[in-house]
């Protein structure tokens, strides 16, 4: 997924009415590095995104960078090394993805050395995916089910996409902390009517780890602009790349379902 929005020194609450936006006044900072990447258990290559982060209100369009040396390895004897097939997009070549295995991500980048892990959890199956109608009944939104594993800590990530296109507008994580072993509904609540009927959605239900679950938690509270965020100063999530490299490694399983909106 090459999506993130990174956050530096901002001095203000941004607040939005119908009459007009109100556009911080934002400290800046030099371009830091993103490192974005992971692995599934779905058939490879996996590709991993090498950029560079850009001011708080400039295009989201990060600069690729070239020239990097990126390691995967699974902790089962397989080192994966990549090939830049794009500017700063580098591409695996025999690795698979397999649940319960560990891997490591090096990244090689002028004399600087940025690592990190990550677990792939047992894979969850989506059952199903039906909608109703959200609160005001003027907008659609997807309602997921699933069986949660009993007695053990699950992480999930959901990525939808329609018709064809992935959407980026809204973060969905969820953990099973107060849900373990029961079956669950879970309504993906989007941030304005995205969906209408007889487009085609596909939802991915990811299992990831908590490393994973929590920037992609902080991350869905720094983005949100909902009447009940209570964010004061958005900051940049947690990654579990070292070094001062910002983004994520993940190592995470797929569960797909494809619907028409109806």
């Amino acid at each position: 997924m090459k999506r993130s929005f990174i956050f530096f020194g901002l001095s203000a609450v941004l607040f939005l009415s119908c009459q007009k936006t109100v556009k911080l006044s934002l400290n800046t900072a030099p371009p830091q590095l993103v490192i974005e990447g992971q692995v599934t258990n779905t058939p490879g290559p996996y590709t991993v995104t090498i950029s560079r982060s850009v001011a708080f209100y400039a295009d989201n369009d990060f600069p690729g960078v070239s020239g990097a040396s990126v390691l995967i390895s699974d902790g089962q004897g397989v080192t994966d090394s990549l090939t830049e097939t794009s500017t700063g997009s580098y591409t695996t070549h025999v690795l698979q993805g397999k649940p319960g295995n560990t891997y490591t991500l090096s990244v090689r980048l002028n004399d600087t050395t940025y690592t990190a892990e990550s677990t792939m959890p047992q894979p969850v199956a989506l059952d199903s995916v039906t909608f109703d109608n959200a609160i005001g009944g003027n907008s659609l939104r997807a309602q997921v089910y699933f069986q949660d594993p009993p007695d053990v800590k699950n992480y999930y990530q959901f990525i939808l996409f329609i018709n064809g296109s992935q959407f980026t507008k809204d973060y969905f994580v969820f953990d099973d902390r107060l849900s373990d072993g029961r079956y669950i509904t879970q309504k993906l609540q989007m941030d304005s009517s995205y969906l209408s009927a007889g487009q085609q959605l596909k939802v991915n239900l990811q299992c990831i780890d908590l490393n994973v679950y929590n920037y992609f938690n902080q991350l869905a509270q720094a983005t949100s602009t909902g009447a009940f965020n209570t964010t004061a100063a958005p900051a940049n999530p947690s990654t579990n790349i070292s070094n001062g490299a910002y983004g994520y490694f993940s190592a995470h399983t797929i569960s797909s379902q494809t619907v028409t909106v109806h």
